[in-house]
Order: structure tokens, then C-alpha cells, then sequence
């Protein structure tokens, strides 16, 4: 079976942006979901050419809650650092680590990459799929595909489902192509980002501890 080539697509329907916009067309409004800061950097760095973004942090998944907030306020910081050609705005979720933990449960020992993660992604992408339809937004989308640890055909996969659940566009992403994650690193360099070494859950956490120890870190 053929693997969709979800930057393809995306290329293919920025062009047609690109020519409304600079044919005078206001810039269409995209409600991005973000996980951090580092996998933000080049997504808001790229899409802010063509959308104007509501940035929404939203992560129930992190823990504990010093971490949620440095996160957050990091993303804050570099959304201020930016010079982008359309506005990003920036929408702060609402903490309770409760709402992940009612979602997997019984999932707890998988490992990464697994269901529990795909319930995790689908938790964060549909909270933003119903904020983008209820302000009437044109589009919707998560920075979550831009890290190599990420199954974007699978959040792909959520994000049509939720497409036609909610009625409003989904966006198509694999940002870790055409160098998406590299310049991440890149950005999060300049701007000195903090980047995590787990992805926020305790079970990543966790399964990243037994990492370290087995490598002698």
C-alpha cells in the first residue's frame, strides 16, 4: 500500500493560499495546536507566511505541573520573540492531567508509540477541533507530527476523522519533512528554548529514566 505523502498535499493546497493571498484575499485562520515550544518553532515559523494562527496550548498529558507551566511559558516567549508575516495569537489550555489519565487507563504499561499515544494525540487534536469550529476558523492542526518519535499517518488519520466530525478543514502535516524538525533544533538554538528529553506524560518520563540507566547516562 502506498504510503500519502501528507507535505504533498500540503504543498499543493499553500500554493493555492499563497495566490489568494497576495491576491489580496485576507489570510485564512488556522487554530494550531502546539505540544512545546522547540516542535512550534518551525511550524509557526512556516505556516505564519500563509495563515493568520491562533496558537493553543493544550496538554493534559504533561506532568507534573511546573513542567506544564514552563512549557507553556516558554511557547509564550518565543511566540513574542517572532517576527511573522501574519499575527499569531496565543491561547493558553487548561490544566488537569486528570482528563489523560481517565483516557488511558488500562494502557499505562505500553510502550511509547502505541495506542496510548494515539489516544493522546486524538485527546489534544480534538479539543482544538472544537474550539477552530466553534470561532469559525478555516483550518485546524498540531504541531505533534514534526517530531520523528511522531505517527503522523496516524494523526493524519485522527485529524480527517475529526474533519468530518466537526466540520472544520483539517490540516495535512508531516512538518518533520523538508527539514521541518532540523530547523527546529535550529530555532530552538537562537531562541534557547528548553527542550525536553521525554514527551510529557509520566510514562514517557518514565520509559526515557530506563533509557538513561541502560545507556550508563
Amino acid at each position: 500500500m502506498n504510503r500519502i505523502n501528507y507535505q504533498k498535499q500540503l504543498d499543493a493546497l499553500l500554493k493555492h493560499i499563497e495566490a489568494d493571498n497576495e491576491a489580496g484575499r485576507k489570510p485564512p485562520r488556522l487554530f494550531l495546536h502546539s505540544c512545546c515550544a522547540p516542535c512550534s518553532s518551525y511550524v509557526l515559523e512556516y505556516l505564519s507566511d500563509y495563515f493568520q494562527i491562533t496558537d493553543f496550548f493544550y496538554n493534559p498529558n504533561i506532568e507534573p505541573k511546573e513542567e506544564y507551566r514552563f512549557r507553556e511559558e516558554e511557547l509564550m516567549r518565543l511566540i513574542s520573540e517572532m517576527k511573522p508575516r501574519y499575527p499569531i495569537d496565543f491561547l493558553p489550555g487548561w490544566y488537569d492531567p486528570s482528563i489523560f489519565h481517565r483516557a488511558v487507563k488500562g494502557l499505562e504499561s505500553l510502550p511509547e508509540g502505541g495506542e496510548r499515544c494515539f489516544i493522546c494525540y486524538r485527546l489534544r487534536m480534538e479539543e482544538a477541533a472544537k474550539l477552530a469550529a466553534a470561532g469559525g476558523y478555516d483550518y485546524f492542526t498540531t504541531t505533534l507530527s514534526i517530531s520523528p518519535l511522531k505517527n503522523a499517518e496516524k494523526i493524519n488519520e485522527i485529524g480527517q476523522e475529526l474533519e468530518a466530525e466537526y466540520g472544520v478543514r483539517h490540516l495535512p502535516s508531516d512538518f518533520k519533512k523538508k527539514n521541518g524538525y532540523l530547523r527546529s533544533v535550529q530555532l530552538s538554538q537562537e531562541h534557547q528554548l528548553y527542550r525536553q528529553d521525554f514527551c510529557g506524560c509520566v510514562y514517557s518520563k518514565a520509559q526515557r529514566e530506563r533509557e538513561k540507566r541502560q545507556a550508563g547516562v
